[in-house]
């Protein structure tokens, strides 16, 4: 829900530790009370300034759940998240978090340039009124995004294209430096895609980092250098091609995969 999602209380000014990841996660374990087992089973993971890393994973593997760790969303029970060298908690206003369409209840009865405005509250907090900075971020977000024109209208009214762009613009406002996609292709055109990839290129180039959850295999090796397949635990780390292996992907895609049979006798 949106109230959720935009909870950030008192704006936080920790400032980095130098030279530290941008996100170490050290034996993290989580598990939902409903559920026998942990979605989540000791996950290591470092990821550095300046990377874009896609997370990809069959349903239920727990890609959302870290996400939702790391952003604070849910409460660390086991283990330890760092940003930047700082506990997670610590460090709200580095991290930004676009999240599933389905997690935003787009019933809210908000604008879009208020919900881009929202990624301000990191820096500002609740109680204050936005600064002429924090307008300028918002005007700067919605340019980039291609949506002033939208920017007085209500997040309900618009496409789902838009809507993520509304978000995008938000995280981008944030003026974060650990960007958290989940899902963030669902539901959009090529151009708002294609928007998205630029931009996380551009961030990334400046030294910020990025992680993108998702099912779409194919843009991978034209996108990002590095992925993780998640299913519980981390079953694969390191360049595309070593991760998009055949039984990986067979994984992903909910098959079973049985490679190459000896049929000598």
């Amino acid at each position: 829900m949106v109230t959720r999602i935009f909870d950030y209380g008192k704006p936080c000014t920790t400032p980095p530790i130098e030279d530290t990841p941008a996100l170490q996660v050290e034996g993290l374990t989580f598990r939902y009370p409903d559920l026998d087992l942990p979605v989540l089973d000791q996950i290591n993971l470092t990821i550095h300034p300046g990377e874009r890393v896609a997370m990809v994973g069959p349903n239920g593997a727990g890609k959302s759940t870290l996400i939702k760790l790391v952003a604070g969303l849910e409460k660390i029970q086991s283990g330890r998240i760092q940003v930047y060298g700082h506990p997670a908690h610590e460090c709200k206003h580095r991290v930004a978090l676009v999240p599933q369409r389905s997690e935003v209840d787009w019933r809210f009865p908000v604008t879009a340039r208020e919900v881009v405005m929202m990624g301000r509250y990191a820096n500002l907090g609740w109680v204050k009124r936005p600064r002429p900075i924090d307008h300028q971020k918002v005007a700067e977000a919605l340019e980039r995004l291609q949506i002033t024109r939208l920017a007085d209208r209500r997040v309900g009214d618009l496409s789902g294209g838009q809507q993520q762009r509304v978000m995008l613009a938000r995280a981008l406002a944030h003026d974060a430096d650990l960007l958290l996609l989940d899902e963030p292709l669902n539901h959009v055109d090529f151009s708002t895609q294609e928007l998205i990839f630029h931009l996380l290129e551009d961030l990334c180039n400046l030294g910020k980092a990025a992680i993108v959850s998702t099912h779409d295999l194919g843009i991978l090796p034209v996108h990002f250098c590095r992925a993780v397949f998640l299913d519980r635990h981390i079953i694969a780390d390191g360049e595309v091609s070593d991760v998009l292996t055949a039984e990986n992907i067979a994984r992903a895609y909910g098959f079973e995969f049985h490679g190459e049979e000896n049929t000598s006798k």
